[in-house]
């Protein structure tokens, strides 16, 4: 069954959500009394520890995004970052993910026309971009606690907003999962271009 999702142009980051991104950086509490002090102003913080992050373009994100909450567990928090989608995970994922892709071979694939006029897949690689994995050692930028309209001050918004300080967060193999689904739905949506979905925001109270 599908989920619902609304439609919402304020941030959803909640007290508990922000104390959780905090406590991802050094000084949790000099983080929170910046955001309190600039709410409209985004933060870097560190991978690694209490989240890594999988990077996809928007597009495709969006593919990923769907299959997770139409027919998978949902997901974490997620942001729109400069283009991209930021897929928050468990710690790790970083690491893992690529390997899991490299060995289901989801990196070469081309399409060549089926004897009923279709396309078919031949080989997997080229179906899944490049997907940019954030973990021990990188830093990501997160959106403004304040929402901004929607696509936020500094081109970064939350589709999927912490809202607890203990959020479920998908591995890599759920995210390997998304993804081969996605590659799988863009083949067979690619001669019927979807329509734009810029204004979704999923509505984490489904959440499986």
């Amino acid at each position: 069954m599908s989920r619902t999702r609304k439609v919402s142009d304020v941030s959803g980051l909640t007290p508990d959500g922000a104390a959780w991104l905090a406590s991802a950086g050094t000084y949790p509490r000099s983080t929170l009394a910046l955001w309190e002090e600039r709410p409209d102003a985004p933060l870097v913080l560190p991978c690694g520890a209490v989240f890594d992050v999988v990077s996809a373009p928007a597009l495709f994100g969006r593919r990923m995004l769907d299959r997770m909450w139409d027919e998978g567990p949902g997901s974490g928090p997620v942001a729109q970052y400069r283009g991209r989608i930021q897929l928050f995970a468990a710690p790790g994922t970083a690491q893992r993910l690529p390997a899991l892709l490299e060995w289901e071979e989801w990196g070469t694939s081309e399409l060549h026309g089926a004897p009923d006029g279709g396309l078919r897949e031949a080989g997997r690689a080229g179906a899944v971009p490049p997907l940019l994995c954030h973990g021990t050692g990188d830093a990501v930028t997160v959106p403004p606690a304040a929402g901004a309209g929607p696509q936020g001050g500094h081109g970064s918004r939350w589709l999927v907003a912490p809202d607890t300080r203990h959020p479920w967060l998908p591995g890599p193999e759920v995210l390997l999962w998304a993804a081969v689904r996605a590659a799988r739905a863009a083949v067979r949506i690619s001669i019927f271009p979807p329509a734009d979905q810029d204004a979704n925001v999923y509505d984490v109270s489904r959440r499986r």
